[in-house]
């Protein structure tokens, strides 16, 4: 079964850089679309912030490959938030930080998985202080903890995970941008994809692929 076969993966950290390549290529291919959606309501430099932070990770992946999680997940953390900065270096650095501190040396299973993504997530809304329906990666990183909380044993919940995350990064189209630039425009955030909705989905569905092709 799917969930069988990656439960067996997150044994080992082995499958890091597989990861971390498969999160630069979509990124990548998608650089252009994340650029103009970031021009609309952002600063612009959205894309390149998340490759400096990715050829960061890029550069230490194999070493990254021979920590256990908690270890890993506390540099990438650390790695992410110094490389890309500004808003989207700390709030993914958050998250990743905050997983790593919710580890605590337990074995990766899906269910500890499923319950330090919800405590990453939960670092994050604290650090933004925003909360899901304000226009930002939350809009997809919360509904993404919880379906893992709640289906985290279900066989088809990579695919699931993927329905989630393309749910939300839609959802925020019609909203009211309440937080950072784009809160500015006001009314005229309505219409638009959030670029940081939209990079967490595209990042979240990379990495998805990749353990289903593993």
């Amino acid at each position: 079964m799917e969930f069988e076969r990656v439960a067996i993966m997150l044994n080992t950290t082995v499958l890091l850089p597989n990861l971390i390549l498969a999160v630069a290529k979509t990124i990548e291919i998608n650089a252009e679309e994340l650029t103009a959606l970031d021009q609309a309501i952002g600063d612009g430099d959205h894309v390149t912030n998340l490759q400096r932070g990715i050829q960061a990770l890029t550069a230490q992946s194999e070493a990254l490959s021979q920590l256990d999680w908690q270890a890993a997940l506390q540099k990438i953390g650390m790695t992410v938030m110094s490389s890309i900065g500004g808003a989207s270096g700390s709030l993914y650095g958050t998250l990743f930080l905050g997983m790593s501190k919710n580890l605590q040396n337990q074995p990766l299973t899906l269910t500890t998985f499923a319950d330090v993504f919800l405590k990453g997530v939960e670092a994050v809304k604290q650090r933004g202080k925003a909360d899901r329906g304000e226009k930002t990666m939350l809009d997809v990183l919360i509904p993404v903890a919880e379906q893992l909380q709640k289906d985290a044993n279900k066989p088809d919940l990579l695919e699931q995970i993927k329905l989630i995350a393309i749910a939300g990064v839609e959802s925020t189209r019609d909203m009211l941008a309440t937080k950072g630039r784009a809160s500015f425009l006001g009314e005229r955030s309505r219409g638009h994809i959030d670029a940081g909705a939209k990079s967490s989905q595209l990042i979240i569905c990379a990495i998805v692929d990749a353990l289903a092709t593993t």
